[in-house]
């Protein structure tokens, strides 16, 4: 686990590139069901959670709501499904929200988007201004949405 985790440190730089916040794109600019109303999205911002082997005596602060030992990582993704930002090794128990904030607070590599371009985030995130996060009360499944063709 060591040396994966040290081969992927070494290709990150390679793998896990800046945004680029100065085109629209294609995606979004030749689709009907996305052009205009997402012309300035740049990517999105989403949670997932990974399974973990942690030492005994800290299992509980590794287990997620589901009940597994897992962390919590965080990335951005663009319109090409590429990785433009990962913050990895938050425990399990840790929510989206507070893995972000402590990304905007420490992290100098999270890419804000320049005014009036943003990032989709789920409700789990706040609603500030270059994040575009959806109502709360609403119940959105990837199922839904199997069948576009994006």
């Amino acid at each position: 686990m060591k040396r994966v985790s040290r081969a992927l440190n070494l290709l990150a730089p390679e793998l896990i590139c800046p945004p680029n916040f100065n085109h629209n794109h294609p995606r979004i600019l030749n689709n009907t069901h996305f052009f205009p109303y997402f012309k300035d999205c740049v990517g999105a911002i989403d949670g997932t959670l990974i399974a973990a082997s942690v030492p005994m005596s800290m299992q509980n602060a590794y287990r997620s709501r589901h009940g597994d030992i897992s962390q919590n990582v965080m990335a951005v993704c663009d319109f090409d499904l590429m990785f433009t930002y990962v913050m990895a090794g938050w425990r399990g128990s840790a929510n989206d929200a507070r893995v972000f904030m402590d990304c905007l607070n420490n992290d100098q590599n999270f890419s804000w988007p320049p005014n009036g371009k943003y990032y989709l985030v789920d409700s789990t995130y706040p609603n500030f201004p270059r994040l575009l996060a959806s109502y709360r009360q609403d119940r959105y499944h990837i199922n839904s949405f199997r069948d576009s063709q994006f």
